[in-house]
C-alpha cells in the first residue's frame, strides 16, 4: 500500500453492533420486523439485517419463502439506524420481484456475519 494511504479503504474500521429483533405477525403469512444497527455509515445495513432476520423468520414457521413488502429506514442521533420491514412468508416462491430464497439467504447472512432472529 502506498505511504500516502492512497486506495486504503476509506470505511471505518468498527464492526457494527446489530440490536434485537422485534417481531409482530400481522397476518398469518404477514410479517413486521423492527430491526437496528448501530456503528455503521450506510442505511443499506440495517436493511440486509431486516432481510436476514424475515429469512430465518420464514425458516422457523417453515417456509421457505419471503418477499419483501416494504421497509422504512431511520438514522437516530449516536449513529443508530433503524429500520421497520414488512414481508410475506410463503412454502412456495412468491409471485414479484424482490423474493426471498430463505435458505439461501440465511446462509449468505452467516457468510457475512450478519445475524438472524
Amino acid at each position: 500500500m502506498p505511504a500516502d494511504g492512497a486506495g486504503a479503504d476509506q470505511r471505518p474500521a468498527t464492526q457494527p453492533v446489530y440490536g434485537g429483533v422485534e417481531t409482530r405477525m400481522i397476518d398469518a403469512e404477514l410479517v413486521s420486523l423492527r430491526v437496528s444497527v448501530q456503528g455503521t455509515g450506510d442505511e443499506n445495513d440495517v436493511a440486509a439485517y431486516a432481510t436476514c432476520a424475515a429469512a430465518q423468520y420464514a425458516l422457523i414457521r417453515g417456509y421457505g419463502f419471503a418477499r419483501h413488502v416494504r421497509t422504512n429506514v431511520t438514522q437516530e442521533e449516536g449513529g443508530i439506524w433503524r429500520a421497520d420491514a414488512v414481508y410475506t412468508i410463503s412454502p412456495a416462491l412468491p409471485r414479484g420481484l424482490r423474493t426471498i430464497d430463505a435458505e439461501v439467504t440465511v446462509e449468505d447472512c452467516a457468510d457475512r456475519g450478519i445475524p438472524t432472529v
